[in-house]
């Protein structure tokens, strides 16, 4: 009995601990997700503007505008990029993006992993990764963009056929996908804003329109990357916040269950100790 209340309390000690360490990583996941909504919510207005700026030239030109963006290409593949998360723990996060990843990507096309915990694994199954191990967590704006110029340059030269990136979707604090957006080739949207109209109404473009619009849709491949970056980012807290989430309350269930164990072999061992003076003392 007293070799069970020692074991009890051994793994009461182990549970509070992992209990401070998940609690910890939950409060960290927190204040990580509020600061990259943040930075959402503040790289938005750049992206729309840039958007309705594109859209406007568009509406505006009275003849068809050329651009190797608009085209389709012979080529048959595709220039890929994926982003994963650096560490686990994270629930199905990384998992649910390796498996769509297997599923919807050919392993002869380049592609590009941003985050470290998926890149040695896909590099051993036979996928073309073009760039070497880099981390998401630490990616700056240069390496990414470095790496979409590749593919647009790619692009350019139709060896491949369209851009496209491979990310995990927040749908909300709860609820995230795996998903495709493809980039390239850029399709026109169907909505219009009198503003950006009479913007645009007002440029002089230098040297040409095409030429402008050509450096805007570049701007936006980047800009794009960019924000599939902070919302694949926010998915990956938002799991990691919730797997850490569950895995406290699962321990708070254990600690309260091994504290009753621990209490009834206390009671039990003391209930004992009275029965046995009570036996002497009748002996006597």
């Amino acid at each position: 009995m007293a070799g069970n209340k020692q074991a009890i309390k051994a793994r009461l000690r182990s549970v509070k601990t992992t209990k401070k360490i998940t609690k910890a990583m939950q409060m960290i996941s927190n204040a990580k997700l509020d600061r990259i909504r943040k930075e959402i919510e503040t790289n938005r207005t750049y992206a729309t503007t840039l958007h309705e700026l594109v859209e406007g030239i568009l509406r505006n030109e009275d003849k068809d505008v050329k651009s190797v963006f608009f085209t389709e290409h012979k080529s048959t593949k595709a220039f890929n990029v994926l982003f994963c998360s650096d560490l686990g723990l994270c629930g199905g996060y990384n998992a649910n993006i390796l498996k769509y990843a297997r599923e919807n990507l050919a392993k002869e096309d380049p592609l590009v992993v941003f985050g470290t915990h998926a890149y040695s694994q896909l590099k051993n199954e036979g996928f073309n990764i073009v760039n070497p191990l880099t981390s998401i967590d630490n990616l700056n704006e240069t390496e990414l963009y470095k790496e979409m110029d590749y593919g647009i340059e790619l692009y350019c030269k139709d060896e491949v056929s369209k851009i496209q990136i491979l990310y995990t979707k927040f749908i909300n604090t709860v609820s995230f996908e795996p998903c495709i957006d493809v980039i390239l080739p850029y399709e026109k949207s169907e909505f219009e804003k009198e503003e950006s109209m009479k913007l645009v109404k007002e440029i002089i473009y230098d040297p040409s329109v095409e030429k402008v619009l050509d450096d805007l849709i570049i701007q936006m491949v980047h800009n794009v990357a960019y924000a599939l970056t902070l919302e694949t980012k926010t998915a990956e807290q938002a799991s990691r916040r919730m797997a850490m989430e569950n895995a406290t309350d699962n321990a708070e269930e254990l600690q309260e269950s091994l504290t009753l164990q621990y209490n009834q072999i206390r009671q039990a061992g003391i209930t004992q100790e009275i029965t046995e003076i009570v036996s002497a003392a009748d002996a006597v």
